[in-house]
């Protein structure tokens, strides 16, 4: 009886996938997404995945159609069964796989991050830093408090030492500002100093409060230099917290930074993220291996992508739910990806691993 039924099976199965290449040509979406799906210049499809997919569509006798259409008509295509199979680089999702059917993954990747081309802290870098709401925000605080203590000791001494204080409003206000900031700066050029009473118990007090100020303004110049080379010196995602990392807008990167609530910038596309980073425009990139990968190349190695991947992803073919093509589609995927051939296309497309 179990004999019976495998053989049943089997015939079930090989004539479906006759009815497939005996009927119309497939179509078959792709969506560009270099090194797996790429136009070459007179007009044809090669990749990984197109090449892979070529090799499936030989061995089971397949005629196709090449579709080419946008990212999310490819995945709406195969959901509404416009489209019979969608090559690219599609990751393995629980939500997608409620709405259509993937093969076995034919391969495994993940985030990593690239960073600018040698990062140790220079003069520009500093200065960036100091341009900073949190830096102007201390500056402005700082010649506020001058601007009171000037203020405060013009007021005591503008009748009482008028050659040092004296003057219109704004001469006299303006000396108490000078007098203020040197003498929180333990500079005090001693051109102008109070001779009454108050005046001088203000600036005993401005005195000791001035090296409280000089050690707090010190310490939040130290703050924002400090952050900024701790940017500049990114080594995996537990860096990336308080930096501003450029990814691709409605993508795996994009979800993995807002669940993380990292800091980021969107960008349209793989090429002006990574311009973007490599101009010291953000901080990092974070984005999946092989893609940057490829594109990095393309650059001239432009970026510097650290070791390691995270948030590890599955890339599958596509295929319409309940496609009688899943069976013999996903069975040419293990055969492929475990031949030496296979190591030989992925080298020929990202170069030796």
């Amino acid at each position: 009886m179990v004999r019976l039924q495998c053989a049943l099976w089997l015939m079930m199965l090989i004539f479906s996938t006759q009815a497939f290449a005996q009927s119309t040509p497939l179509r078959v979406g792709i969506t560009p997404v270099p090194p797996f799906v790429m136009a070459t210049e007179d007009g044809d499809w090669q990749g990984i995945s197109v090449d892979l997919w070529r090799n499936i569509a030989d061995d089971l006798g397949l005629e196709f159609t090449l579709v080419p259409v946008p990212f999310n008509d490819l995945l709406n295509g195969v959901k509404d069964g416009q489209l019979d199979v969608a090559v690219g680089a599609l990751t393995m999702t629980a939500e997608r796989e409620a709405q259509f059917d993937f093969s076995h993954p034919f391969y495994q990747t993940g985030l990593s991050i690239g960073v600018p081309q040698g990062q140790e802290p220079s003069l520009l870098s500093s200065l960036r830093a100091l341009i900073s709401w949190q830096f102007v925000s201390v500056v402005a605080a700082l010649a506020a408090l001058l601007l009171a203590v000037g203020l405060a000791i013009w007021v005591v001494e503008r009748k009482r030492n008028a050659d040092h204080f004296g003057g219109s409003t704004a001469e006299g206000i303006g000396s108490g500002f000078w007098w203020a900031a040197v003498t929180m700066t333990t500079v005090g050029y001693g051109d102008k100093a109070p001779t009454s009473l108050a005046g001088r118990l203000i600036g005993l007090v401005w005195m000791f409060a001035g090296l409280i100020m000089v050690a707090s303004f010190t310490a939040a110049i130290t703050s924002s230099l400090t952050v900024s080379n701790l940017q500049n010196q990114i080594q995996g995602p537990d860096d990336l917290p308080g930096a501003n990392v450029a990814t691709i807008a409605n993508t795996a990167s994009e979800e993995y930074l807002l669940e993380q609530r990292i800091g980021h910038t969107l960008y349209s596309d793989l090429t002006s993220a990574m311009t973007a980073t490599a101009a010291g425009d953000t901080d990092a990139i974070v984005y999946d291996r092989a893609l940057m990968q490829f594109r990095n190349q393309q650059l001239d190695n432009r970026l510097t992508i650290l070791s390691g991947t995270f948030q590890q992803q599955l890339y599958a073919l596509a295929l319409p739910e309940n496609s009688p093509l899943r069976g013999p589609v996903s069975e040419k995927v293990l055969e492929m990806t475990e031949s030496p051939a296979w190591a030989t296309l992925i080298d020929l497309y990202l170069g030796p691993r």
